[in-house]
């Protein structure tokens, strides 16, 4: 008899992490294989903020916080949003949690009702519709097709809400896609969403600041004041400032539902480390240089990685508009042989054939909602992309 809830059934683990968790354990046994399944920066977190975390610590800043967040980190993401996304929010509309995914489940927590919908436009993180399930919604797909930019248009969310839809769930840009939405794309789907006041919009904005060729970047909520009342704006601190393990995410959207964020987490984990949203004050309100750097380093590898997948006969890559993924597409390997004889049915089993043939990890598009793609991280040197793109392409010439 198992003592697993049964709500478990449904939900599967992280993708991406799996992905990264089969590559460790082919090196642990000597195997030479390059993990590109997680999206993670290689940059050490700058030095100022790794200073102001040891200043706070010797000052005796080492006790709980609020659930909410300190007086000053909330302080410093509301100057943020003022100053770089024209939101005008206060530190009480602020919340703050262990990493942008605590923020979207706390959300989901405090408002899902058994049976509501969230309409997730895909390809989508790979936690959204397992979150949205674990806490008793159903998760509504849209496909968003590479024709289209990867993006949601106004007929397609119209047609996907119902009475039941409580949530839609925008990233830009996307992960895995890269894609992003211009001011005139938020205002028609803002169009839409003002005739069903009962749907909630989550606007997952973490890779802001990783944006190229020249393009800018427009919160949803300022393309869409109107819906402030129903607008959750979401984003922290791990990928603009290579601060992933520093696990700090915030949000700010109606006060009655960030207090009810800030109810779940004082019951849940009390309250973020306090020496980590130290360290997040002084990424919010410190130099941006490095912010800058990185996003110029993202861009390089952005397009090393697309020029090199370009030249693999079999895969195709529109070049991502932000973010630090490569959406990969690999319908003309569906169906065909790998040397073993192993037929790829599908992306999950190019991913597979990927990671113990090439000795690269990668996720299938599966995970993502959008068939047939595989994605790979590009947050790491030129070296190892250069080095995974050569491996990729022999194992791809492999098959039959």
């Amino acid at each position: 008899m198992s003592y697993i809830a049964s709500r478990l059934s449904a939900v599967k683990p992280s993708a991406s992490m799996a992905a990264s968790q089969a590559a460790r354990a082919l090196r642990a046994k000597g195997v030479d294989v390059i993990d590109l399944g997680l999206g993670e920066p290689d940059f050490p977190t700058p030095s100022h903020i790794i200073e102001a975390a040891h200043v706070a610590a010797k000052a005796g800043q080492t006790l709980y916080t609020g659930a909410a967040g300190t007086a000053e980190v909330r302080e410093a993401v509301a100057g943020k949003f003022r100053r770089e996304n024209g939101l005008d929010y206060t530190a009480d509309d602020v919340v703050v949690a262990n990493g942008a995914k605590q923020i979207i489940f706390n959300a989901l927590m405090a408002t899902l009702e058994s049976g509501d919908e969230a309409i997730l436009p895909a390809p989508y993180f790979v936690s959204y519709p397992e979150m949205v399930k674990l806490l008793g919604g159903r998760p509504v797909l849209i496909e968003r097709p590479e024709t289209s930019g990867f993006r949601l248009t106004p007929e397609l969310l119209e047609k996907a809400i119902t009475p039941r839809t409580k949530w839609l769930f925008l990233n830009m840009p996307g992960n895995p896609s890269g894609a992003i939405y211009s001011q005139s794309d938020l205002r028609a789907l803002g169009a839409v969403l003002a005739r069903h006041p009962q749907v909630l919009v989550l606007s997952d904005e973490i890779y802001e600041h990783i944006l190229f060729d020249g393009r800018d970047f427009v919160s949803f909520g300022k393309a869409c004041p109107e819906l402030r009342d129903r607008t959750l704006i979401v984003n922290g601190v791990s990928k603009s400032y290579a601060m992933t393990g520093w696990r700090v995410g915030y949000a700010a959207g109606p006060a009655p539902l960030t207090r009810a964020m800030a109810i779940i987490q004082s019951q849940s984990c009390t309250s973020v480390c306090s020496i980590a949203q130290a360290a997040t004050v002084a990424a919010l309100n410190g130099p941006q240089d490095e912010v800058a750097r990185f996003r110029q380093a993202f861009e390089a590898r952005r397009d090393l990685v697309v020029d090199g997948i370009r030249r693999i006969n079999g895969l195709t890559l529109s070049p991502p508009e932000g973010a630090f993924y490569a959406y990969i597409g690999c319908a003309s390997l569906i169906g065909r042989r790998t040397p073993k004889g192993v037929v790829l049915e599908d992306d999950t089993a190019v991913a597979n054939y990927l990671l113990n043939e090439g000795r690269v990890a990668s996720v299938p598009g599966a995970a993502y909602g959008l068939s047939p793609y595989f994605r790979i991280s590009t947050a790491t040197g030129k070296e190892v992309l250069t080095e995974a793109i050569a491996r990729i392409n022999a194992a791809v010439a492999q098959v039959e």
